[in-house]
């Protein structure tokens, strides 16, 4: 070590869906990041799985999970349902969705990611939204605390990517502040791998391009960290997998032809790879419930395997009932998309394909099994 440089700088690169089965024969960083293990994902899509890396809590903890849950008492988007007069055909655009979605964003003041997705206008008034708040700084979880909570306590100077930014943006300002040698940790989002294996599956060979200027840019920001640190410990990890897309379910025509009424008899959103449903009367309950045991690309949720996956939430906030598919099987359409899709993630975390990764260039400390473990490898890497 000289004069110049810090001792020691743990960064922490997070790649979304960077699933151990999408490494799997792939020699992404061996050389640089030899100690590697597969880590058990949490049932959900990221805005579950983040906050779960963010907290080290399961989502019944952190109470973060599908983005929309039925609460029309408290929905903020009844001056939404306006929109539901005008023809699908518009309002039904990516375009037009999207800048609805930023309009609300900035007038709600919203500072975590929103989107409407395919909400139904004429529905959106019975749901609320649960990621209201950055999940990236502190006071950002509705439930719990997350580690810049912790990391802002203990006055240990660190650097964390705007998630709403550019990778390559992102990139540029951690090597900013890694030059100066003042931060003890840092935690680097990269996300565009998501939606690149949603898009061609985990088999493509732009995966492999995608690995190949990951490694090139991160092989970048070591130089500059090991020019102004003596010791740099790099971890690599990712909240989930990606599962390659072999059947499409259309869920929502079977529920709608058992001639119930949306908003009187029941109320559902439909994921990409699960129902969640609320009933207003029994019959509704018994008619659905019986129906989704007769569909064979999936399975009904029972409350003891909620509990066991962390997702027994309290008043049974985002479904009374969950039917979830199978690994591969997409919903189409539903709420999240209208277009069929090569990879699709957020199925049982037992399912080879929810697993998540985690590389690094040191033995991680306290044997990370599940990206649950992600919060405290931080603390105990930042000091937290």
């Amino acid at each position: 070590m000289n004069n110049d440089q810090a001792p020691t700088i743990s960064l922490v690169v997070f790649i979304d869906a960077l699933g151990w089965e999408v490494l799997k024969g792939r020699r992404f960083m061996e050389a640089r990041l030899p100690f590697r293990r597969k880590l058990r994902s949490v049932f959900g899509f990221s805005s579950a799985c983040i906050p779960s890396i963010l907290t080290g809590l399961m989502p019944r903890e952190h109470r973060h999970w599908s983005f929309f849950y039925y609460s029309p008492k408290t929905s903020p988007f009844k001056p939404l349902r306006l929109l539901g007069w005008l023809p699908r055909s518009l309002v039904d655009r990516g375009r037009v969705r999207n800048a609805i979605s930023k309009l609300i964003k900035r007038l709600y003041r919203y500072t975590g990611y929103f989107q409407l997705y395919n909400i139904p206008f004429k529905y959106v008034d019975k749901f609320d939204y649960c990621e209201k708040k950055d999940l990236f700084v502190p006071g950002g979880m509705n439930g719990g605390e997350n580690i810049f909570d912790h990391l802002q306590r203990a006055g240990i100077p660190y650097h964390v990517s705007d998630w709403r930014q550019s990778e390559a943006i992102n990139l540029e300002s951690l090597k900013a502040d890694l030059s100066q040698g003042k931060i003890a940790f840092a935690l680097l989002y990269m996300a565009s791998m998501d939606a690149l294996l949603h898009e061609v599956g985990k088999g493509s060979p732009q995966v492999d391009q995608k690995l190949a200027w990951y490694e090139t840019q991160l092989e970048e920001v070591m130089r500059v960290a090991e020019a102004h640190y003596a010791q740099v410990r790099l971890f690599v990890c990712s909240d989930h997998g990606m599962a390659t897309i072999h059947t499409q379910l259309d869920l929502m025509s079977k529920i709608e032809g058992l001639g119930l009424t949306f908003g009187r008899d029941y109320t559902a959103t439909y994921d990409s790879t699960m129902g969640r449903f609320w009933f207003h009367n029994q019959a509704a309950r018994e008619r659905i419930g019986a129906l989704l045991e007769q569909v064979p690309q999936g399975r009904i949720l029972r409350q003891p395997e909620l509990q066991q996956l962390g997702c027994d939430f309290v008043g049974d906030q985002f479904g009374e009932l969950i039917f979830l598919v199978d690994a591969g099987v997409l919903i189409l359409p539903s709420h999240m998309g209208l277009k069929p899709i090569t990879g699709m993630h957020g199925y049982h975390p037992d399912d080879p394909d929810s697993n998540a990764s985690l590389l690094s260039n040191v033995e991680p400390p306290n044997d990370p099994q599940s990206i649950t473990d992600m919060f405290h490898l931080m603390r105990a890497e930042s000091g937290a």
